[in-house]
């Protein structure tokens, strides 16, 4: 009777965390499918009472609309440009920075990464004068390298890395390629890199988001509308009269298809490469 009434109150439980698990993806998928569905719609059905909750009509016409209110293919591809020349610096400059933490002693490094882990926690906000500031000094406004280049060495990447370096490389390993006579640039890039490939991906798919999604720093930097991200572009054609919310909708949408698709490709890759170091040992 016990374990009849044991394996009852199992079954009850996962029922309901299967219950939860399949409300919290609704929820999590509805903004996607919401906007999906808006895109299709006029700007007088979207704001009409209820909205509309299927697919319309005027898919066609709102993509011709999207394309008359800004250039949106051009501005598509100077995010991608951000987005991934930001990505691929990220990961190669963090992972330099996170290597020599590890696998080098030198006077005063644990204060310098202890300083290093404290910026974290200054509010990104109250960087943006000392930021543009800099990014004025150095001649550089108005251009997409000043979107990207400054976080390519961020303390969250450099971080991350060495933190996974620390719990998957033993330092007898790095030993034993110095004992074969490999330099410290050859362990770098053919021992160390392959080890921690779970950690490059998961930063790669980190840095990416954040910068596709990126909207403060073009606002105070990016000035000429040819040079204009999706973000900036997509915020400044809501401020028209009547803004063609369908358009806007359409575009917004389109804007996440890189980043479902970069979801689809390479989150399965890193977390199964977590999960295979964690297993390791």
């Amino acid at each position: 009777m016990a374990k009849t009434a044991t394996s009852a109150f199992k079954k009850s439980s996962n029922w309901v965390v299967q219950a939860i698990l399949i409300f919290g993806v609704l929820v999590t998928i509805f903004p996607f499918v919401w906007v999906a569905l808006m895109g299709t719609h006029s700007r007088s059905d979207i704001f009409s009472s209820p909205p509309p909750f299927y697919v319309g009509d005027r898919l066609m016409e709102n993509y011709a609309k999207l394309l008359e209110i800004m250039p949106f293919w051009t501005v598509l591809g100077n995010s991608l440009f951000v987005s991934v020349l930001g990505t691929l610096g990220a990961v190669l400059f963090c992972s330099m920075c996170a290597y020599g933490f590890f696998a080098f002693d030198f006077r005063g490094k644990n204060i310098i990464f202890g300083i290093m882990v404290a910026s974290m926690m200054v509010p990104p906000v109250l960087t943006l004068i000392p930021f543009f500031l800099t990014v004025k000094f150095l001649g550089i406004l108005d251009t997409h390298f000043a979107l990207w280049f400054p976080g390519v060495a961020n303390a969250f990447g450099i971080f991350l890395i060495r933190q996974y370096m620390v719990t998957s490389i033993t330092r007898d390993l790095l030993d034993a390629a110095k004992v074969d006579g490999a330099s410290e640039l050859r362990i770098y890039w053919s021992v160390v890199l392959p080890l921690i490939k779970p950690a490059l991906a998961t930063l790669a798919i980190v840095m990416f988001i954040g910068l596709w999604n990126n909207f403060l720093a073009p606002l105070i930097v990016i000035s000429s509308p040819d040079k204009y991200v999706l973000t900036l572009a997509l915020r400044s054609v809501q401020s028209l009269a009547n803004s063609p919310w369908g358009a806007v909708m359409l575009g917004t949408f389109l804007s996440m298809v890189p980043l479902l698709l970069a979801f689809v490709f390479f989150s399965k890759q890193m977390m199964a490469g977590l999960t295979a170091g964690a297993v390791k040992g």
